[in-house]
């Protein structure tokens, strides 16, 4: 079905200053999966193909096409628990190494794909010792190290952890409310409110001692935006109610704007607390006879 397009020089169209609108593409983000990776899911489907025989040979082929399959999965997870690594200043290595586990289960598939057609023990071993390498080679291992957790109470990581994941939540599902009611507007909006929203999330995960004051905007005003898009969809899906729709938006600029002012809070608490670091640091430094210009 094709849906109206709104942008500032459309019919209702925004009308906010060019000055205070942040690009289009602000918050937008590659999806660290490409095509190099997708590509791996073709060979277990070849192998399963090509198995069509015998019982044996249908066998060790699908057992060696699942294995190939779960390590390009896994590769996929692996590349985007890199790329959230990579995004944030304070990061866990990844619990689990996918991308290595995903080299080796290529490994490992290759090597029963190569028995299927040479029964033996060493032609496997090298080409499953060679696809292991390749597949190393080119994307590379996990995150072994943990970025920017020195004097980071784990405590503390462990709880904005979980106050991010229930935020995402909420988040997801204003966005599926909106799809249902079908305005490319409303939809393009809601992604505007999701930015700031991550922007304090980012905020929050530089400095875990901010999740205190930022806990009910992620949490209950949230969970409040969530609920109020699932109904707006409800009514506006049915009635097309331009009031509803009015009102939503209205309720989306004020969120956005409370959201953001309470981001800059943060930011400016964050500065102070350096500054308090430097005076202090100064004073130190003075008693001890050294004198800073």
């Amino acid at each position: 079905m094709a849906q109206r397009f709104g942008r500032k020089y459309s019919p209702d169209g925004e009308s906010k200053p060019v000055s205070e609108q942040r690009p289009a593409f602000h918050g937008a983000k590659v999806d660290p999966v490409g095509a190099r990776s997708n590509i791996l899911f073709v060979p277990p489907i070849v192998l399963a193909f090509t198995s069509l025989g015998g019982a044996t040979d249908l066998a060790v082929g699908l057992t060696g096409a699942a294995v190939l399959t779960l390590g390009a999965w896994l590769l996929r997870d692996g590349l985007r628990a890199e790329a959230a690594w990579n995004e944030r200043k304070v990061a866990r290595r990844p619990a689990l190494p996918r991308k290595i586990l995903a080299a080796g289960l290529t490994g490992i598939g290759t090597a029963i794909a190569a028995w299927k057609s040479d029964p033996g023990l060493v032609a496997p071993l090298i080409f499953g010792a060679a696809a292991g390498v390749l597949h190393i080679a080119a994307f590379g291992i996990d995150p072994m190290r943990d970025k920017g957790m020195e004097g980071v109470d784990t405590f503390q990581q462990d709880r904005v952890a979980k106050a991010v994941g229930e935020a995402e939540k909420y988040l997801a599902g204003m966005a599926d409310a909106v799809r249902r009611a079908g305005d490319r507007q409303v939809e393009a909006r809601v992604e505007r409110f999701q930015t700031k929203v991550r922007d304090m999330i980012r905020t929050v995960e530089d400095d875990p001692r901010d999740l205190t004051a930022a806990k009910k905007y992620l949490g209950v005003y949230l969970m409040g935006a969530r609920d109020a898009s699932v109904k707006f969809a409800d009514i506006y899906s049915r009635s097309r109610d331009a009031g509803a729709r009015s009102d939503y938006m209205m309720l989306l600029t004020d969120l956005e704007e409370s959201f953001n002012a309470k981001t800059q809070k943060l930011l400016l608490d964050d500065n102070s607390d350096l500054n308090i670091e430097i005076e202090v640091l100064r004073d130190r430094l003075q008693r001890e006879g050294v004198r800073l210009d």
